[in-house]
């Protein structure tokens, strides 16, 4: 619907009529006429009920009054909003479960306090399934672990990790090659899941099966319980419950670190962006390699 037309409309029913209306909206009184027929004419029902010179509303003109009351208040709203600067809405965000437990909670709280304006909804996933959501416009930008192989996504870095290999206490790391073990991980599409798969690979170690989990919380309880092995990031070990339960390994340098990427697509907007200001790791900027 026409914010035109709507304006129109509603100058006419303000104003009493179609001369005042032209007057205050700067136009001759037969283009104010022809807006209403066509009006009219595109909506199938009469707005007006004329009677000589005089017009009085219809039941249906009644009705569109107060739509066209909302939706003008809306734009006007919406126009201020932009010109004056003010950052408000909604961001959707997803992220890596390990960003969202150890490494988001201050920067959001920060964002919070700066911007109580914005609404923050945020899902967690692998960094597999936070791209298909970005894909499909579920989400405005996640939080995801290198290497990102979308060249149609912008991003920045965000926080750098330091993995750890885990195993019940007394357990043996990666060490005798012969002998088989059970992963615990996230489903597909988790870097640290492939990671270690690789690893393994490189020291001629196999593994029998993958116990999937959808939380840390859960991964270290396995791997507490003696069930398997697993990679997670140091600092969201240091903040689960039963990390002493466990024994950490080393991984090799080439794979100790690890880097999220804040990742979008198109152009950032304003919430976004006073986001990414908040990161601790920002130095760099660039498309998605």
């Amino acid at each position: 619907m026409d914010l035109d037309d709507l304006d129109i409309f509603r100058s006419v029913v303000r104003e009493g009529g179609v001369t005042r209306a032209a007057k205050r909206l700067h136009r001759v009184p037969s283009n104010v006429t022809t807006r209403i027929k066509q009006f009219e004419a595109r909506l199938g029902v009469a707005l007006f009920r004329r009677e000589g010179r005089s017009l009085s509303l219809t039941e249906a003109g009644r009705t569109l009054l107060g739509h066209a009351e909302t939706l003008l208040r809306m734009a006007d709203l919406a126009e201020q909003e932009l010109r004056s600067g003010v950052v408000r809405g909604v961001l959707r965000l997803g992220s890596l479960e390990s960003a969202a437990g150890a490494r988001l909670p201050p920067i959001l709280s920060a964002f919070h306090a700066q911007f109580p304006d914005v609404t923050i909804e945020l899902q967690t996933g692998t960094t597999r399934a936070m791209l298909r959501q970005l894909e499909r416009f579920e989400i405005e930008a996640a939080f995801v672990s290198e290497p990102v192989d979308h060249a149609s996504l912008s991003s920045v870095p965000a926080f750098d990790e330091e993995l750890v290999l885990i195993t019940g206490r007394d357990a043996p790391g990666i060490g005798d090659g012969s002998r088989r073990r059970t992963l615990v991980a996230f489903p597909h599409g988790c870097s640290y899941r492939q990671r270690l798969i690789e690893w393994l690979a490189e020291e001629g170690a196999s593994y029998d099966r993958v116990l999937e989990m959808s939380s840390y919380h859960a991964i270290v309880a396995c791997v507490a319980a003696g069930t398997g092995m697993a990679i997670v990031p140091a600092e969201v070990l240091d903040h689960a419950v039963l990390s002493t339960a466990v024994e950490r390994h080393p991984l090799p340098p080439h794979m100790r670190r690890n880097r999220t990427r804040l990742v979008w697509s198109g152009e950032a907007s304003a919430a976004l962006s006073a986001l990414m200001a908040l990161l601790p790791d920002r130095a760099e900027t660039g498309r998605a390699a």
